[in-house]
Formats: structure tokens, sequence, C-alpha cells
């Protein structure tokens, strides 16, 4: 018996960084040759992704035990195509305006599939594409935005810690407290990442500098 090493996620999600055409936001805008992002190259920059039972959402006990743990109490579902989403082409316009939140933007496909667009520490665009049973946490204070693919229609449910808050903050929102906090964390993590690698293999130089696009202050790391 052959076993695979293959992620059940990328079943449902896949990512690769994005070329700089202007065409059609909803083609897939691979790079030529295509260069694909892992899954685990995202949670590094703290986005997180599940494969789960789109058709037994209700009761799947993994979705249970996420939403138990990060404290999901609020759900609802949305259906974004142009029959079902009012002012569809206004909304989808906004929801590709590279924007922040406050608090996480967690999402489940149910149904359909979508692209949720974010960046890398170099600013390069990553593109997510979300399909049936994946679902994505973007955390607090990333720029994102999102689409739809070619299909036009995704169904997703939408959790919330409490009360739910839909407000985007269009960049530049640097001196946000999300923004400076996602900020941290990303350097923080990215320097933990190289305390754990042997010190034969790192030959870095590490230089803070003030990006051209925020306020704050990031790392770049040449290895």
């Amino acid at each position: 018996m052959v076993s695979s090493d293959k992620d059940p996620r990328e079943d449902v999600l896949q990512a690769w960084y994005m070329d700089d055409s202007d065409e059609d936001q909803r083609l897939p805008h691979h790079k030529e040759p295509k260069e694909f992002v892992s899954l685990d190259q995202l949670a590094e920059l703290g986005v997180l992704s599940w494969k789960l039972d789109a058709d037994n959402h209700e009761n799947d006990p993994e979705l249970k035990k996420i939403r138990e743990e990060r404290g999901y109490t609020y759900m609802d579902v949305c259906e974004v195509c142009p029959e079902k989403l009012p002012n569809y082409e206004q909304k989808i316009k906004s929801f590709f305006e590279e924007h922040l939140h406050t608090d996480e933007e967690i999402r489940f496909c149910a149904a359909g599939s979508g692209y949720f667009d974010v960046r890398d520490r170099n600013e390069a665009w990553i593109r997510v594409w979300v399909k049936k049973g994946g679902m994505i946490i973007l955390p607090a204070g990333i720029y994102h935005r999102f689409t739809l693919d070619e299909s036009n229609y995704i169904k997703a449910l939408r959790f919330f810690v409490g009360e739910p808050v839909w407000t985007p903050y269009n960049r530049p929102n640097d001196h946000l407290p999300a923004r400076q906090q996602y900020v941290k964390d990303f350097v923080e993590r990215m320097l933990a990442t190289m305390l754990l690698m042997p010190p034969r293999k790192i030959w870095f130089c590490l230089i803070i500098v003030p990006h051209e696009k925020d306020q704050d202050f990031v790392a770049k790391v040449r290895f």
C-alpha cells in the first residue's frame, strides 16, 4: 500500500502568487511559470485553514470543536452571486478593495468557490482559492480582499465571537491597534522560526526598515 503525503486540505484550498495583470479579477491570475504557496506558508502569515464536511456542517464534530475552542458564538449564511446579493455590483467591488478588519474573518465555503487575496511579507499578492468544504480564518489586522471566481457563486458560513461586525477599513489604516498587533505577531513568528533552525543552516542579514506602505516596522530577512 502506497502512502500519500498530500495534505487533504489541498482538495478544497489552493494558493499561489498572482501576476500583475489587470484582467478580469475572477480569473486565476497565475504567474508564468506558476508559483504555488503551501498552506503551511499561509499559516506563517497567520492564515489558518481546514477541510470540513460541507454537506453535514450542522453535525460536523471538527467544526463544533473549532467553534468551541475559538469562541465563535454567532453564525450566519451569505450567498454571493448576482441573483441573491442585493447591490451585487457595488458589493463585489467593495469586497475587492484592499482592507482589514479589527476581528478575525472566518469563512466556511458550503457551496461554490471564491478567492481570498492576502499579501506576503514582501507585499506580493497571494491568491487563496477556497472551494466547497474549505474553511479559512484571516487574522485581525491582515490586509486582504475577496472576489468570486468564474463560477460567480459562493455560499459561505460566517462566524463571529459575540455580535457580528463587518466593518472594513480600507488601506491605509496602519495606525489601528489590530494592524499593529498583526505586524508585531508576524515579525515575532518569523524570528521564532529562525531560532528553531539549526545554526549551521542559517546565514542571514536582519534589517529593520520603515515599510514603504506601512507606518510600522517590518523585518526583511535573507537566507
